[in-house]
């Protein structure tokens, strides 16, 4: 299964991260037994002043009891001073039992020794100088062993700096290299792989733009940001192959229809006039020339017919005089009259200065006349106005009507094919439109937009 492509990206750093934490993790308990050690020094040192401050304690509490048992009556500030240094020692002797660690019945033997110093069971000179007696060998035998404990805690400690600082740095070099290794290993790898495949997208948008319209396979599964975009490519070729075939067969019809509007003005509107000559010839006789009078007025009627068909099939004036003329022309002859409605046509300069290519000249003229016929046919309305307008790079086609107006949904769904035409002759020119309401109390607005740039990559 592959990664998803954020994935890709960040998994080289994460990796690193990864074993930079392990090594951090490496090290915090590589220093953890030297913490230990380091604890239990400190505790050594606490014993070691325990011991003296229990020591001091020792001998004030036997030079105040020599004193007190000179004495024949009981001297109350010298018990008090007693129980003051009682307390000390007792004090330092839980010290040095919750630090030393002694075993059970050395803890046992010497808290013993400790209460018998304790003046609250009495004052007995005897009792105090036998446990002081007592105390001062097991003070020793503490100093001994902490002194021991300290020396072979000193040379562990020591050694395992030594041992721990080498370790530490070899595999600090170890995870590190490794890290750095990998991280630009994976780096590369999946570096040159994105790099790759969107290069093989970049190498197919560059052929779609270049004409050469063949879309990329798209993948079998979506398994990335990159499958996902290899197959919008691949929709997005096949829905402009659809495109161009569109334009190409509309380009094959209108180029078809004005081959034939040429052969009709060409060949048949010619021989009709070589015909009308001849008529005209036959007036001039007496015996026929009220049949002459009659076959010339069906012959200027049939070509009149002709020229209306060739103007239907390939717009002359398109030709010659650009699209706003024909557009103001078309109007004039075909949409002008006592029951039709009301029109008034506006064309900006910038408009009229814009050189259009053929067919997309031809295209906003098919455009502009069905939904002319449209609004004849179909709005019910007394006014309607044609614009044409150049602002912001985009040529705009509006005609807007003051009738009924029209949902495009239904319209849509009805199968009539007068919208869809519309649209496809915009797809193929790369324009859009839209129907809105009309900015008159009702009707319908409608708007193509053109980007003049993709106009002129099409020249």
């Amino acid at each position: 299964m592959r990664l998803a492509l954020k994935h890709q990206i960040i998994l080289a750093p994460a990796t690193v991260l990864l074993l930079l934490a392990l090594l951090l993790g490496f090290m915090q308990l590589s220093y953890w037994d030297l913490t230990l050690k380091r604890q239990a020094s400190r505790k050594l040192g606490t014993v070691f002043l325990s011991l003296a401050e229990a020591d001091l304690a020792t001998q004030r509490i036997y030079r105040l009891a020599v004193r007190l048992s000179r004495e024949d009556l009981v001297n109350v500030a010298r018990v008090s001073e007693l129980a003051m240094y009682y307390q000390h020692l007792d004090e330092a002797s839980e010290r040095i039992i919750s630090n030393l660690g002694m075993n059970k019945r050395d803890r046992t033997r010497f808290r013993e020794t400790v209460n018998k110093l304790n003046p609250e069971f009495g004052f007995d000179a005897e009792r105090f100088v036998e446990a002081i007696g007592e105390l001062r060998p097991q003070f020793v035998s503490f100093s001994e062993q902490m002194q021991e404990r300290r020396a072979t805690l000193s040379k562990v400690q020591s050694a395992d700096i030594d041992e721990l600082v080498t370790r530490t740095t070899l595999v600090s070099i170890i995870v590190l290299g490794t890290a750095i290794l990998l991280g630009i290993f994976l780096s590369l790898y999946f570096a040159r792989r994105i790099l790759r495949r969107i290069q093989g997208l970049s190498d197919s948008a560059r052929r779609i733009a270049e004409g050469e319209l063949v879309a990329p396979t798209p993948p079998e599964k979506m398994q990335d940001e990159l499958d996902e975009l290899t197959l919008s490519i691949s929709r997005m070729t096949d829905k402009l192959i659809r495109v161009v075939s569109t334009e190409k067969l509309l380009e094959g019809a209108e180029e078809e229809r004005r081959r034939i509007a040429m052969d009709i003005h060409d060949q048949t509107l010619a021989d009709l006039a070589t015909v009308k000559r001849d008529v005209e010839v036959l007036k001039e006789k007496e015996d026929c020339r009220d049949e002459a009078g009659r076959l010339q007025s069906n012959l200027d009627r049939a070509i009149h017919n002709l020229r209306e068909v060739m103007d239907n099939l390939h717009p002359q004036t398109l030709d010659i005089l650009g699209l706003g003329a024909a557009l103001e022309s078309h109007l004039e002859r075909h949409f002008s009259g006592p029951d039709l409605p009301e029109y008034h046509f506006h064309q900006t300069s910038k408009a009229e200065d814009l050189q259009l290519p053929k067919f997309a000249s031809l295209a906003i003229y098919r455009i502009a006349s069905e939904a002319i016929h449209n609004i004849i046919r179909h709005a019910n309305a007394n006014r309607y106005e044609v614009n044409l307008d150049v602002n912001n790079g985009h040529f705009s086609l509006v005609i807007e009507d003051n009738g009924r107006g029209f949902d495009p949904a239904a319209v849509n769904e009805s199968g009539r094919r007068g919208l869809h035409n519309i649209k496809e002759r915009a797809r193929a020119i790369g324009g859009q439109v839209s129907w809105k309401a009309s900015r008159f109390s009702s009707g319908t607005r409608f708007e193509l937009t053109i980007n003049i740039s993709s106009l002129k990559q099409e020249v």
